[in-house]
């Protein structure tokens, strides 16, 4: 069975930007914790506001923010 899983890349782009997490959190108005969860993949969605401010304040697309990755899975359900 394939598997493809979302990932949101704002920790790669906070690395290749030189920002830190606090920095992105004092822009957006945003907790630590909502912000953590977003970068550990801990989320169900996220809204609009949100995509739109992380490529504001990280100057990147919504193309540069999220990836899919494609896991294989051996069980069969």
């Amino acid at each position: 069975m394939v598997l493809n899983m979302v990932k949101v890349n704002v920790g790669e782009i906070l690395k290749e930007k030189k920002r830190s997490k606090y920095w992105l959190c004092n822009q957006m108005q945003i907790t630590m914790h909502n912000l953590n969860k977003v970068i550990l993949g801990e989320t169900k969605s996220i809204s609009f506001k949100y995509i739109h401010d992380f490529c504001k304040y990280l100057e990147c697309t919504p193309n540069d923010l999220f990836s899919v990755e494609i896991e294989e899975n051996e069980e069969e359900y």
